[in-house]
């Protein structure tokens, strides 16, 4: 791995600005794709033309794909689509090809397909581009290796050399029927402990592991993760060997995922990066910050209301940041547990009762502890009864409730498709805090 200094980058510029090829094929040799895609990052869009002009082929397409989505959008819409087919999407494998075509609209995919010469594989990623992008259809390609169940060993050994003249990585080798259906996975010591059984259906390894091509791709992750697998076979709805995922792809999903989600627990409605320009971010950014506001509002409104309460009892009005603070971080900690079990499938939207229940017994002990330490703490050194009374009933009924509410949110959303995350941002806080203040100026305005 070599460090990108800035002497390092400004090296390679002056060696781009002398148009010194062997100088820059130079500095490339010792790169692997990934830095190279970062080094991108630091240099103009002609310049970096100028470096894909000197790689070969099959370097430039791994390249690419390591560039993140929207810059490699960017440097699509300024190649010509021949070249984009003939010099990336005929050197990568279909799943790839597919995720550097669904970033362009259906015109200039129609025109890259046009020019591959591989009439097979622009068929493959014209089905694969047909599936949605979060299913296993979506994410799977098709470069594979295939034997027939009824073939010999050697017959077999034979066609999977042919087979893999055309593939860079071998994962596993999948065995099909005679109508396409999945049926076994043969393992390399069953080939080799078996060089001459007649039939490999006799030695497969029958009822692999599968997902459908319809599967969402957290469950395909989960798959994954649970089996420890670094492949997966998709079959379509009667069972036929549709591709293949690779564990790689998989965790570039996930990490993409946890992204969005994190973004859409801070607040962050859209997928922003810290390239992104002002308004991009700015978009981004403010809906939630409006939501919020609005929400303040509303607070400001209810204390209003209170206004003769406040006046009468002066000391009530230090209590509201604990009261809000303490039920925002409650409902927050609550809708987490639960998103992380929905996220991870340890717990079924179907055990909402049962969730509910046991987040109800951590929620009493919680409000019970908080309510008596403030509770002591307000005893000994506010002297008023009534408002140490009207703040430690408070912080119990808010504790009680955001935790059964921010159980409750994330789950009902994910009954509804919708993505769960949504339950650990500022909905959560904003809600809680309004219901918090609610309660608190209810019980203290009978109590005092």
């Amino acid at each position: 791995m070599i460090e990108l200094s800035k002497e390092y980058v400004e090296n390679l510029k002056d060696v781009i600005s002398r148009k010194d090829e062997n100088g820059a094929k130079a500095i490339l040799k010792d790169l692997y794709p990934a830095d190279v895609a970062e080094l991108f990052q630091e240099l103009t869009m002609d310049e970096v033309i100028y470096l894909y002009t000197l790689m070969d082929d099959e370097e430039a397409a791994d390249v690419l794909m390591e560039i993140d989505e929207e810059d490699r959008n960017k440097l699509l819409k300024v190649l010509p689509n021949e070249l984009i087919a003939k010099r990336f999407v005929d050197n990568l494998d279909t799943d790839d090809a597919v995720d550097l075509m669904r970033g362009l609209d259906e015109d200039t995919q129609e025109e890259i397909l046009s020019h591959i010469e591989d009439v097979e594989q622009a068929g493959d990623i014209v089905d694969l581009l047909k599936y949605d992008e979060n299913t296993a259809g979506g994410l799977m390609g098709t470069e594979m290796i295939v034997v027939n169940e009824n073939w010999s060993m050697p017959q077999c050994i034979e066609e999977m050399r042919r087979q893999a003249e055309e593939m860079d990585e071998i994962y596993y080798v999948y065995v099909v029927d005679d109508d396409e259906r999945l049926r076994g996975v043969l393992p390399l010591k069953r080939m080799i402990t078996n060089p001459s059984v007649s039939k490999i259906k006799h030695v497969m390894k029958k009822d692999p592991i599968s997902v459908h091509d319809g599967d969402s791709i957290e469950e395909v992750a989960q798959v994954i993760a649970k089996y420890d697998l670094v492949a997966l076979p998709v079959i379509d709805s009667i069972g036929r060997l549709a591709g293949r995922i690779t564990i790689d792809d998989v965790m570039d999903e996930v990490q993409e995922q946890h992204e969005r989600d994190y973004q859409l627990a801070s607040g962050i409605s859209q997928d922003v990066e810290t390239t992104d320009n002002i308004f991009q971010q700015t978009a981004a950014r403010l809906p939630w910050l409006v939501i919020g506001m609005i929400g303040g509002l509303g607070n400001s409104v209810i204390l209003g209301g209170f206004e003769s309460g406040f006046a009468a009892n002066p000391k009530m009005a230090l209590f509201i940041p604990l009261i809000g603070g303490t039920g925002g971080n409650v409902g927050i900690q609550s809708s987490a547990i639960v998103v992380q079990g929905l996220a991870n499938n340890t717990l079924k939207a179907s055990h909402i009762f049962r969730q509910v229940f046991k987040e109800s017994a951590v929620a009493l002990i919680n409000a019970c502890m908080i309510s008596l330490i403030v509770f002591c703490y307000n005893y000994f050194t506010l002297g008023d009864q009534g408002i140490t009374a009207s703040v430690s009933l408070s912080l119990f009924a808010v504790v009680m409730f955001a935790s059964i509410f921010g159980t409750l949110v994330p789950m009902t959303l994910n009954k509804l498709k919708i993505d769960p995350a949504l339950a650990t941002g500022p909905f959560i806080t904003i809600t809680n805090d309004i219901i918090g203040m609610m309660i608190y100026m209810f019980i203290a305005s009978i109590l005092l």
